[in-house]
């Protein structure tokens, strides 16, 4: 029967966040192995890094090792205490681990007799922890977990893998039954939702280095203020993908990319580089109206781009007017999709938990609140973190990314394939 500690999901959370995203295994659980100290450092010598968790009827302290455990050899130890949400800490210097589980040879501060389930620390200690005295007082379990970096060699080798063949996909794809020789995505959002940066984040990637070539701003009216279709090259031969994505005016409660705009874009009658105006939208009168578009010309799959960390402070109003859109886009057939971005500005959420960022608790709450105030159904909600300051690639913020533009292609698929056979 499988061993499972006693941390609940958002206690381990917490922990491995403090001390710098590590990936906990357990390795003794005292109510298992039994309350021995001897038993402890058979099981817990030569494992590297480790972290020590008591459990008292009121709180959870522990110690953390920052090296690995061996016999007559002295360690730098962290001692913590976890009191709802809040961690606090004491460093306390180095020392030998049969000090720390033997109340005849306490260190100075703190000391843990597992036979006779009690811990003790000294008033400094104490009052450094935030702990109430007295300083001596009973548990009722105790665990320790080696620590390992969330990405260790072994996971990161396998993100390279997993990166290597999103990139042999994208380079390989073929739109539906040939259809369209280049599917074309349109990003829709609030203004500095991200939208511009996803396409930069996405060229950066099949480029091989970060670029910004679409103007990125914090203007509060935005920077894209023209309807335009960016081809995206891979870096190998040259030639461009295909497919293409669409940036827009952004959308607000008042001013912004109008309606009517947004069915001429996705008919196809707008031009690349059109110049909008919230006032007047583009009629069959404008020079460079497209008065006759093709398949190719059409938008394929539509992304509503939205910032992870203020998606749930959208205004009444804009709610409103995202469910209007959506409501044109299920009458004219059109596939669409949300596009959560800063998903590592979510709480608890590191680059470590990006390779399984979808089984993530925090992440999985964001999507049922999406989803509740949205309407759109969880599996059409993807999530990604954008280059926005960085210098260097991350293979771990690539698939991120080239997992969303294939769930985006998959989409516009499913609208060519549901397309009248005339």
């Amino acid at each position: 029967m499988a061993v499972t500690t006693r941390l609940t999901w958002l206690q381990e959370k917490r922990l491995q966040h403090h001390f710098g995203g590590k990936q906990f295994s357990l390795l003794y659980k005292a109510s298992v192995h039994e309350f021995s100290s001897e038993n402890l450092l058979e099981k817990c010598c030569n494992q590297g890094p480790t972290i020590t968790v008591i459990y008292s009827e009121n709180y959870v302290t522990g110690a953390y090792l920052l090296d690995s455990l061996q016999e007559e050899r002295e360690v730098p130890v962290i001692l913590f205490a976890l009191q709802e949400t809040e961690i606090s800490e004491y460093k306390t210097g180095s020392h030998r681990l049969e000090t720390l589980v033997d109340i005849k040879k306490p260190p100075a501060g703190f000391w843990m007799d597992l036979g006779n389930k009690r811990v003790a620390m000294s008033s400094k200690v104490s009052e450094e922890l935030g702990l109430p005295q007295p300083c001596t007082t009973s548990f009722q379990e105790c665990e320790v977990f080696r620590c390992k970096d969330l990405l260790d060699e072994r996971k990161e080798e396998g993100v390279i893998v997993l990166k290597r063949t999103l990139l042999f996909a994208m380079s390989t794809y073929k739109p539906y039954k040939d259809m369209v020789h280049q599917i074309r995505i349109l990003l829709l959002g609030p203004t500095g939702a991200g939208k511009s940066s996803f396409i930069n984040s996405v060229k950066s990637v099949f480029r091989g280095h970060v670029t910004n070539q679409v103007l990125v701003g914090c203007d509060a009216t935005g920077i894209s203020k023209k309807y335009r279709t960016y081809p995206i090259k891979d870096v190998n031969d040259g030639q461009c993908l295909p497919f293409i994505l669409c940036d827009s005016l952004g959308l607000s409660e008042k001013e912004g990319l109008c309606a009517e705009d947004i069915v001429s874009i996705l008919k196809g009658h707008v031009p690349d580089r059109y110049q909008f105006n919230s006032m007047e939208p583009i009629t069959s009168r404008h020079r460079n109206y497209i008065h006759s578009p093709s398949l190719q010309d059409r938008i394929h799959c539509v992304a509503f781009v939205f910032d992870a960390t203020s998606v749930e402070q959208l205004s009444g109003e804009m709610v409103a007017k995202i469910k209007r859109i959506r409501r044109e886009m299920i009458k004219y057939g059109v596939v669409h999709l949300a596009l959560l971005t800063h998903v590592d500005s979510i709480n608890l959420i590191t680059v470590g938990d990006f390779p399984d960022i979808y089984s993530c608790v925090p992440v999985k709450l964001k999507l049922e609140k999406v989803h509740r105030k949205l309407g759109f159904a969880l599996s059409d909600i993807l999530v990604v973190s954008n280059y926005v300051s960085e210098w260097e690639l991350n293979p771990v913020k690539d698939i991120l990314i080239l997992s969303a533009l294939r769930q985006m292609l998959w989409a516009a698929d499913d609208f060519l394939e549901d397309l009248p056979f005339e």
